[in-house]
C-alpha cells in the first residue's frame, strides 16, 4: 500500500497482518520513532500546531552559542522549557513504547532509533535505544565530559545555582543536541548501518521532515519501509506500508500480531 487516503479500520487490520508477517520473517528490522510517541504521553511537540517553538519559546535562546555566551540565562530559560514540556506528575511510557519494547525483547527488532529526548523508551524497558538527539535524563559537563542524572542538577539550578557547575569548574549542559550542534557521530553511523541492512524499517510517529534522521528511511535498500503517522510524510508515495493512524493503537496491534504465536523464528 502506498499513496492512498487514510485507510479504513478493515484495511488497517489487513495491512498490520501483512506487516507482521514480514517482521516475523525478517533477519534484521529496526524502528525509528518521533514526537508522535511522546505526544501520546502528554509531552508537547516542538513544531506544528501547539508546538514548543513558536510564540512562547525562540529557538535562538536554546542555541549552543547562547549556552556558551550566557550559560546562566540559558539555564534560566531551560528550566521554564522543562516545566512546559513535562506534564503534571511526569510522563510515562504509553502502549506504543511498550509494544516496541516487547518487539525488541522478542528479538524481532534489533534496536529502536529515536529522535525523542524524553527517555521513555528506556523507561518502557527497551534494551537497545539509539538516542539521536540525546536525552533530557542526563547532563554533561562542557569541560570534562562527566555525565550525571539531570534531576539533582536541575534542582540545584532551581535553587539558584545558575549555571550549575561540575567539580572541575565546567558548566553542565543538558545531554541533548542543541541547535548548532551535530548529532552524535557514533549514534548516527550505527543508525545508518541498521537502516541500510534492514529487511523491515518501521518509522512511527515521525513527520520525517528533520534531517538527518528523516533521511534514514531513504537508506533502506531491498527491505520494506513501513510508516505509521497521522499525517502524510515525504515517504508516503514510496513506502510499502503507509498507515495514517494512531501509533498507540497500531503498534500494540502489530506487536500482538507478531507475537501471538509465541516465540518468533528470529
Amino acid at each position: 500500500m502506498t499513496d492512498a487516503d487514510a485507510p479504513t479500520d478493515l484495511e488497517d487490520a489487513a495491512t498490520i497482518e501483512d506487516l507482521a508477517a514480514e517482521l516475523r520473517a525478517a533477519d534484521r528490522a529496526v524502528a525509528l520513532t518521533g514526537a508522535g510517541l511522546s505526544a501520546a504521553s502528554g509531552i508537547p511537540t516542538f513544531r506544528g500546531e501547539g508546538g514548543i517553538w513558536g510564540d512562547a519559546f525562540d529557538e535562538v535562546d536554546f542555541h549552543v552559542s547562547r549556552f556558551e555566551r550566557d550559560p546562566a540565562g540559558f539555564w534560566r530559560d531551560r528550566l521554564v522549557l522543562y516545566d512546559r514540556m513535562e506534564p503534571d506528575g511526569g510522563a510515562e511510557p504509553n502502549p506504543a513504547h511498550d509494544a516496541l519494547a516487547a518487539l525488541v525483547e522478542a528479538g524481532v527488532l534489533d534496536a529502536v532509533i529515536t529522535q525523542n529526548t524524553d527517555g521513555l523508551h528506556g523507561a518502557a524497558g527497551t534494551a537497545d535505544v539509539i538516542e539521536l538527539h540525546g536525552t533530557n535524563a542526563r547532563v554533561v559537563c562542557a569541560r570534562c565530559g562527566e555525565t550525571r542524572e539531570a534531576g539533582p542538577i536541575r534542582d540545584r539550578a532551581r535553587d539558584g545555582a545558575l549555571p550549575p557547575t561540575c567539580d572541575c569548574g565546567g558548566v553542565y549542559k543538558p545531554d541533548v543536541v542543541l541547535f548548532g550542534e551535530r548529532l552524535p557521530a557514533a549514534a548516527l553511523r550505527r543508525a545508518r548501518r541498521l537502516a541500510a541492512a534492514s529487511d523491515v524499517f518501521l518509522a512511527a510517529g515521525s513527520s520525517l521532515t528533520v534531517d538527518p534522521a528523516a533521511s534514514l528511511p531513504g537508506r533502506v535498500g531491498d527491505g520494506s519501509l513501513a510508516v505509521i503517522n497521522l499525517d502524510r510524510t515525504r515517504y508516503s508515495g514510496t513506502a510499502e506500508y503507509d498507515l495514517r493512524a494512531d501509533v498507540t493503537e497500531v503498534l500494540p496491534a502489530l506487536a500482538r500480531a507478531v507475537l501471538r504465536d509465541g516465540d518468533t523464528d528470529r
